[in-house]
């Protein structure tokens, strides 16, 4: 038969029928509904309810919520109730990646994920100790999983740390394999000789996970002498030099944004860590008193960070008006959720190469410990620094006074590294108030 005779909807179609069921009398059809919602199998039916209940929190759009319940219905039909589901056969069976992260969201609501993946970090540590020498490959695959996984002794590092660690470790290694055979077989000549060539933090965060890896090696038996016990580091110190004014520059024409501008502005003005900056919820914030609170110290908001609070809560109501997430500073991976930010949004995605908070942070708590005469107290309590850092603090800026003293006959006061007030108190009266 030919197609020529065949009727086909038009946009018309919809309304078509309105007029007619409207003229019969009659009634309009049940909408439809996704069968996983009036299924038999029990535990079906409540994650169903629950992606949709998710889907409605958190703004899923139909395209997302179809592809949803149909992972659900390949995972939990022929699944004897209260049986979880393993995350690899999620991923396996759930093709597509957004779908997956989705569907593992709702049975983990529902209580039914059972997580038998390896984490990404473990398996890269058996990828990129596997790499090394032979001789070296076994003692540093073991001080990385030490890192991760910490002990009676050594706390659990981080993802990021451990990266740091072996990303200076691994030139070194291959250096010395070259004559070397054995960490046992390093001694304090090798290291001085593979450090020479480095200069600044190259140098330094080579120096910090070269006295991780002998440390690690010396308490478990592995070698018998340290060759890194006296081995003297510069660049922690150099690292608190105060902010060129090139740098200052730099930072006001790349933070244009106004996430950058207040992620600058906490960390100038308050020396927050960028952690803390990660983890700050808008419940840690009082706008109408303006204090704000960064790990359990409450402060009050100067101009700056007042002004770019303001622009910054604004841009993310209009944005994500209605995003489930607490935290101050999120972004389009993180509104759908209730997660904080990751650690890549600030260093490489949120403030442009050459930026660094950390810096600025450094900087701060230096211009408030050359402010206040260098008074370790002081710069613990206002920054809730520990005694031993905020010593470190006060001691370097009590150098630079006494070279600046040497150099010229006059009372030394730190000038500010930023056109705004600072807003948190102190005793000095050369600190202009809010």
């Amino acid at each position: 038969m030919g197609r020529r005779d065949r009727l086909y909807c038009t946009p018309n179609c919809a309304k078509r029928a309105w007029e007619i069921r409207r003229k019969t009398g009659t009634e309009p059809p049940q909408r439809w509904q996704h069968p996983a919602l009036g299924s038999d199998n029990p535990a079906l039916q409540a994650a169903a309810a629950c992606a949709q209940q998710l889907g409605e929190a958190h703004g899923w759009s139909p395209t997302t919520m179809l592809p949803v319940l149909d992972g659900l219905t390949t995972l939990l039909y022929d699944r004897a109730p209260g049986e979880p589901v393993p995350l690899s056969e999620v991923r396996e069976r759930t093709s597509q990646h957004g779908r997956s992260l989705r569907v593992a969201e709702v049975l983990a609501e529902v209580e039914l994920l059972d997580d038998d993946t390896t984490p990404a970090i473990r398996s890269w540590v058996e990828r990129r100790s596997a790499e090394l020498p032979t001789g070296f490959a076994p003692d540093v695959r073991a001080w990385m999983l030490l890192l991760l996984d910490g002990d009676a002794r050594t706390r659990a590092r981080s993802a990021s740390t451990i990266y740091a660690y072996f990303g200076s470790v691994r030139p070194l290694l291959e250096n010395w394999a070259a004559t070397r055979g054995h960490l046992r077989e390093i001694t304090a000549l090798d290291v001085v000789a593979v450090l020479d060539p480095l200069r600044g933090w190259p140098r330094s965060n080579a120096v910090t996970a070269l006295r991780s890896l002998f440390r690690f090696a010396t308490r478990h038996g592995i070698i018998f002498a340290n060759p890194t016990a006296r081995l003297a580091d510069a660049g922690g110190e150099r690292s608190l030099m105060p902010m060129s004014d090139a740098e200052i520059l730099a930072v006001e024409q790349c933070v244009v944004t106004p996430a950058q501008r207040l992620v600058v502005a906490l960390a100038a003005v308050h020396a927050a860590r960028p952690a803390t900056i990660r983890h700050l919820t808008i419940d840690h914030v009082d706008m109408p008193n303006r204090r704000i609170t960064l790990e359990g110290i409450v402060q009050p908001l100067g101009g700056l960070t007042y002004r770019a609070l303001r622009s910054w809560t604004e841009h993310r109501r209009d944005t994500w008006p209605h995003t489930p997430n607490r935290h101050l500073v999120i972004s389009r991976g993180t509104s759908p959720g209730v997660g904080p930010i990751g650690h890549t949004y600030l260093t490489n995605r949120l403030l442009p190469a050459g930026v660094n908070i950390d810096r600025i942070r450094k900087d701060r708590v230096l211009h408030e410990a050359l402010t206040v005469g260098a008074d370790p107290l002081h710069l613990a309590l206002v920054f809730n620094l520990a005694h031993t850092t905020a010593g470190r603090y006060a001691h370097f800026a009590q150098t630079l006074l006494d070279d600046q003293l040497e150099r010229v006959d006059a009372p030394v006061t730190a000038t500010p590294r930023y056109p705004h007030p600072n807003p948190i108190q102190s005793q000095t009266p050369t600190r202009e108030k809010p």
